[in-house]
C-alpha cells in the first residue's frame, strides 16, 4: 500500500512593525484538508476549515478597508512556497 503526503502551499507576507522590525504572516493550505494561519514567531496561531477561512475573509476585508487605503508595501505579488 502507498501512502500520499497531501501538498501543502505556504502563503507568506512580512508587516511592518514600528518597534519590532516586522512579523511575518503565513498560512498553510494542506489539499483536502485545512488552513492553518500563523502571526509573527507561531505564538498566534489557528487552524480553519476552508468555509472558516471564507468567512475569516469576508469579516477581515471588510473591516480592515474600513481603516483606509491600503499601504503600499502590500501590492506585492505572493508565490505560493512548497516548504
Amino acid at each position: 500500500m502507498t501512502v500520499t503526503e497531501a501538498t501543502r502551499r505556504f502563503y507568506r507576507l512580512r508587516a511592518p512593525h514600528p518597534t519590532a522590525g516586522s512579523s511575518a504572516v503565513t498560512v498553510r493550505v494542506t489539499d483536502g484538508e485545512d488552513l492553518y494561519v500563523a502571526v509573527g514567531a507561531g505564538c498566534r496561531r489557528m487552524y480553519l476549515t476552508p468555509a472558516e477561512a471564507w468567512a475569516l475573509w469576508r469579516c477581515l476585508s471588510e473591516a480592515v478597508a474600513s481603516t483606509g487605503a491600503p499601504p503600499d508595501w502590500i501590492r506585492v505579488p505572493i508565490t505560493p512556497k512548497t516548504r
